[in-house]
């Protein structure tokens, strides 16, 4: 693990701050990615801003058939939420099957989320549930947020059908296909054309990139990881230009 500046945010406020202050700093709550990930030295944030200690992002409430859960909310409260429970089972129920004991009182599930593994539980169940991802600028629909999710599932799938010859994975990766240019069509109906489009390629791209540095081993020389971060900051460009 490389050298890293801690910080403990008190409020979303100081965290943007701190965000804003630092070279290179990363968001950490429950750190079930981003610390595995450091200690491969795979990571080098500048500074880590702790996520745990800022109360705005934490609990569950219910109001009638509506849930508001804090992005630093450990899976282990989500699974044992009685309201919740009352409302939506079905998402107790997929907490509670997350990972091991270790997993769930650490684990969050805004890190699930801002992650945005296709192997992860939460992202398919936020989609499903057509749920609202609420940033500290902006409201985000799932299928919008998402949007390049299924892109890197059936890009990764290609590479197991060999040649379209084997049943299941080739299943999978058309299923796949269908489901990313659904959501496609989806985050159009309230993004631009061309911002859609890149940021679902983007996404596709950086994600794909990323799967096989850490899955496949390639390649993770500086000049490749310097052109992955051009293709994030053209995307991100785009999106802020367009409003």
């Amino acid at each position: 693990m490389y050298q890293t500046t801690y910080h403990r945010a008190s409020s979303v406020d100081e965290a943007v701050k701190l965000l804003s202050q630092a070279d290179d700093a990363k968001f950490v709550s429950g750190g079930q990615t981003l610390i595995p990930t450091m200690k491969q030295r795979l990571a080098a944030p500048s500074d880590l801003i702790d996520l745990r200690h800022i109360p705005e992002l934490k609990g569950v409430s219910v109001s009638g058939t509506m849930v508001r859960i804090g992005a630093a909310t450990p899976h282990a409260q989500v699974a044992g939420n009685e309201a919740l429970k009352a409302v939506c089972p079905a998402l107790c129920k997929l907490a509670s099957h997350i990972g091991d004991p270790h997993v769930r009182h650490m684990g969050t599930l805004g890190g699930s989320i801002a992650n945005n593994d296709p192997a992860a539980d939460y992202p398919a169940a936020m989609l499903a549930l057509k749920a609202t991802i609420h940033t500290s600028k902006r409201d985000i629909a799932a299928d919008e947020f998402f949007a390049g999710l299924f892109e890197i599932g059936w890009a990764v799938g290609l590479k197991y059908t060999e040649g379209f010859t084997r049943l299941l994975p080739t299943s999978l990766t058309v299923a796949a296909m269908a489901i990313s240019v659904g959501l496609l069509a989806a985050a159009m109906r309230s993004l631009p054309l061309g911002t859609a489009y890149a940021i679902w390629t983007g996404i596709g791209a950086v994600g794909v990139a990323a799967f096989g540095i850490l899955v496949f081993g390639e390649s993770a020389s500086p000049a490749r990881l310097a052109c992955i971060a051009m293709i994030v900051g053209g995307v991100v460009g785009l999106k802020l230009v367009s409003g």
